[in-house]
């Protein structure tokens, strides 16, 4: 008897080993799941046009909100630049679009892509590591069609090139730029979808400096007219995105033998201008044609939201939110108008160097990882998802790669929202003008200082722009210049840009080469 009895605890015993064995395996093969991933990416969308983000906003994002309440909310997030072009090639790339050609402003829809060839992307980099990869929405980092317009050779059937497909991406389909700057068709992979024949330009909308795209459109270009599709409706645009980007999830999640994660960038029209709310939005917000056109927004993502819920994948999709820049210069008339904050206590707007021109809506969820409703204060950049995302499926990234994307995977794991990096983050406007970003202290670069590293202590003269140096911290709105107070601040901040500059990467690493020329922004310092 009591023989048996010790082959019967023996035998507990070992199967007690191999159940915790077994779950230990199983718990080791669930966190080497690699997570489906998507980044939803508004256009001109300021930080108060979240109405988790700014309790005071007059319209509700309920969608944009669950993300927040879910996830995690990097309350110092910006976007690289304060305008769109830029911004796009630092999020894709994890490197400051400064380093290439393009010192300030945008491209437009038809050209050389702004991403070198050859240059790793995030979709590149994930579909090289078992991923499907699509994107679905606005490029703007251009792309080449055959013929030209000024030439009047325009061919249509012909693929175009130097587009999605060639960085990184299986599937596209979307518009080749913003609205106002043509070719207003839409595009799948490397093929346009309806030849834009016909041409319109900005007709007027209600609401003051506001505009609409819609038809007529006529058969002969005038100056100012953009070649448009006859079938565009800039009213639809947005509906098509969010379908378009719904069957691409259900069609991942059905397809027989397909072990395969997805990336899905989508990157919307909305709230850019125009403001072309489809009719279903329209009048329902208290906030005008931008209220309608935000809650159709959040309607859309909440689409895409739905359709990972419906096919099972919300727990261990990784759902990245933010925006290309701060909120359009009509921000003010929301906010006289209808007492809305899109910038909500920050100064400027989007091609600002202040924190209303890059300060955007940063948002993580991922409920396999990311505890729901956290927050993170350390000040973070877009040109971070790239590391943060290599370092998810486990991939190093070369030296000539993500120059400037630091890994936010422990901050989204950490609940210590006081955990901060060791770096400093590079703000940059429309007119090329730097900030660089450390800890509390910001420094807007709006005056070179003649290649020297020491501040230029003197009172500027009439008409003259200055360096300023805020406390973001205390002072988030940027009202207090303390430039004069704390020279060795600035010397530091200035010492600390040069460098960034000069190395070709803000990570460590090789020093990387850059494009040089035609940079009258860098006055405070020697490129040679």
């Amino acid at each position: 008897m009591r023989y048996k009895m010790k082959r019967a605890l023996k035998s507990i015993h070992s199967i007690s080993i191999l159940l915790f064995l077994l779950c230990g395996f199983l718990a080791c093969s669930a966190q080497k799941i690699k997570p489906n991933i998507i980044i939803i990416y508004t256009d001109d969308q300021g930080y108060g046009d979240v109405s988790a983000l700014n309790p005071e906003a007059k319209f509700k994002t309920p969608n944009m909100d669950k993300l927040a309440h879910e996830g995690i909310t990097f309350t110092d997030g910006h976007s690289s630049d304060a305008v769109c072009t830029p911004s796009r090639y630092s999020l894709l790339t994890g490197r400051y679009s400064w380093r290439t050609s393009l010192k300030k402003g945008v491209l437009r829809a038809d050209g050389p892509c702004l991403i070198e060839k050859d240059r790793m992307t995030i979709a590149s980099m994930l579909k090289a590591n078992g991923y499907q990869t699509a994107m679905i929405g606005k490029w703007h980092l251009q792309m080449e069609f055959e013929g030209d317009l000024k030439s009047d050779n325009r061919d249509w059937s012909k693929p175009f090139t130097d587009g999605p497909i060639e960085k990184g991406f299986d599937y596209f389909y979307g518009i080749p730029a913003s609205m106002n700057y043509g070719i207003l068709t839409f595009l799948e992979n490397d093929r346009v979808v309806d030849p834009p024949i016909l041409f319109t330009k900005k007709k007027l909308d209600v609401t003051p400096r506001t505009y609409r795209m819609t038809p007529p459109y006529q058969t002969e270009r005038d100056r100012g007219f953009v070649e448009v599709a006859p079938s565009f409706n800039d009213e639809l645009v947005l509906e098509t995105l969010a379908n378009k980007a719904v069957d691409y999830i259900n069609k991942s999640a059905s397809e027989p033998n397909n072990d395969k994660p997805f990336f899905l960038y989508l990157p919307l029209t909305s709230p850019h201008l125009p403001h072309c709310t489809h009719p279903d939005f329209q009048d329902r917000s208290t906030c005008g044609n931008y209220g309608d056109f935000m809650e159709e927004t959040d309607y859309r993502i909440g689409q895409v939201l739905e359709a990972l819920k419906a096919n099972g994948l919300e727990e261990n999709t990784l759902v990245i939110f933010s925006s290309d820049n701060g909120a359009e210069s009509n921000y003010a008339y929301q906010r006289d108008t209808y007492q809305h904050y899109s910038s909500l206590n920050f100064k400027g707007g989007k091609r600002d160097i202040y924190e209303g021109g890059h300060r955007v809506p940063f948002l993580m969820r991922w409920p396999n990882v990311i505890e729901a409703g956290k927050k993170s204060n350390s000040p973070v950049c877009q040109s971070d998802y790239l590391a943060t995302i290599a370092d998810i499926v486990g991939v190093t990234l070369p030296d000539n790669a993500g120059e400037d994307s630091y890994s936010l995977y422990d901050l989204m794991k950490d609940s210590n929202e006081n955990q901060s990096l060791d770096r400093a983050v590079i703000h940059h406007s429309f007119t090329g003008h730097f900030a660089i970003r450390e800890g509390k202290w910001k420094l807007n670069m709006l005056r070179g200082s003649g290649g020297s590293l020491k501040p230029v202590i003197v009172m500027p003269q009439k008409g003259e722009a200055t360096y300023e140096l805020y406390d973001i911290k205390n002072d988030p709105g940027e009202t207090v210049n303390l430039y004069f107070k704390h020279p060795d601040v600035v010397n530091h901040l200035t010492k600390k840009i040069t460098e960034i500059i000069k190395n070709g990467r803000s990570t460590d690493g090789t020093p990387q080469p850059f494009i040089k020329e035609n940079w009258k922004q860098v006055t405070w310092m020697s490129l040679d």
